[in-house]
């Protein structure tokens, strides 16, 4: 039985905001592509996301933003049926058009369906290569390219689904996850751990976070060999103290150098390392129970090998 899922679906290529967009379709593919050539496909277990029902999402989002979101949806449509635009605009960067509430409610399910198979045991981890991403996504707004929070939907039904008593969110986007801070900050069910270009889009997370957030704002031009200290300086023993029974990643690569998203200088051997270092976490404390999605990343071939990197480490390959 191959141990690592990769879930995915089509809806998910389908959403998309405009030309030249840099969170667009080809990001997707580019991984797939990616993890063709270099075999790594083989070694996972392939699956296609479900919708994540709308009682679930509730778990992070509310209700009327649900609804409210579903109503813009609703109405794009009509107006494309009735020769209007293509697209309704959010804010300046975030846009849905006529495939959007599928493919956000596909990336939502991604996670749910991992976080259940992962947690009876079919999978030790899985990765969710799905887009929209989620993490700038709050309980009452879209924003930063993101509609539902995928990693916050998943641990708030880890702990209320599952019944589980502790869980962890990693995230090593370049953008601070104020979306899922907002949703999950003051849980002590939860720990997040955290590392974002400040100051940065968007200009949150430096001041006063709650005690369950440990974050680590970093200047411009930070390399990776100094991100790993901070990790294993601040990360790791909130973590190790912590002792997850499951770990969520908030997977975002546009801290790679070679992404100009951000001005941070990780590489794809970083990100193995990261990855190493929180998978080594939840193999003594979750029984390696985690599961990733992925956020940001927008140059696409530091993407595509950050991705192999990351899932050659969570699959042991």
């Amino acid at each position: 039985m191959r141990k690592t899922g990769y879930y995915t679906h089509p809806e998910c290529w389908l959403h998309e905001m405009g030309a030249g967009h840099p969170e667009c379709p080809d990001r997707l593919s580019a991984i797939q592509d990616r993890l063709l050539i270099s075999g790594v496909d083989l070694g996972l277990t392939q699956l296609q996301a479900p919708e994540a029902p709308l009682a679930d999402i509730e778990l992070a989002h509310d209700r009327m933003y649900i609804a409210a979101l579903r109503g813009t949806s609703d109405r794009l449509q009509e107006d494309i049926e009735a020769g209007g635009p293509a697209y309704s605009h959010l804010d300046a960067d975030t846009a849905i058009n006529a495939h959007t509430w599928k493919a956000a409610l596909s990336s939502a399910g991604a996670a749910i369906a991992a976080t259940d198979a992962v947690l009876a045991g079919e999978l030790e981890n899985a990765f969710c290569a799905v887009r929209p991403p989620g993490h700038h996504a709050t309980r009452k707004q879209a924003m930063g390219f993101c509609f539902f929070n995928n990693v916050a939907i998943a641990a708030k039904y880890a702990l209320e689904r599952h019944g589980l008593k502790r869980v962890a969110v990693v995230d090593f986007d370049v953008h601070h996850g104020n979306g899922t801070e907002d949703i999950l900050a003051g849980d002590d069910r939860v720990l997040m751990v955290s590392f974002f270009q400040h100051p940065f889009y968007p200009y949150t997370g430096a001041e006063n976070p709650a005690e369950n957030m440990v974050n680590i704002p970093v200047p411009a031009y930070t390399k990776g060999m100094d991100v790993r200290e901070l990790i294993e300086t601040y990360w790791v023993p909130r973590l190790e103290e912590f002792k997850p029974e499951m770990i969520f990643i908030s997977a975002g690569f546009d801290a790679h150098r070679e992404d100009d998203m951000g001005q941070l200088g990780l590489t794809e051997q970083d990100y193995s390392w990261i990855t190493h270092r929180v998978r080594q976490i939840a193999l003594r404390h979750a029984q390696g129970r985690i599961v990733s999605c992925l956020e940001g990343g927008y140059d696409l071939s530091a993407l595509s090998r950050s991705v192999e990197a990351h899932l050659r480490v969570l699959a042991d390959i």
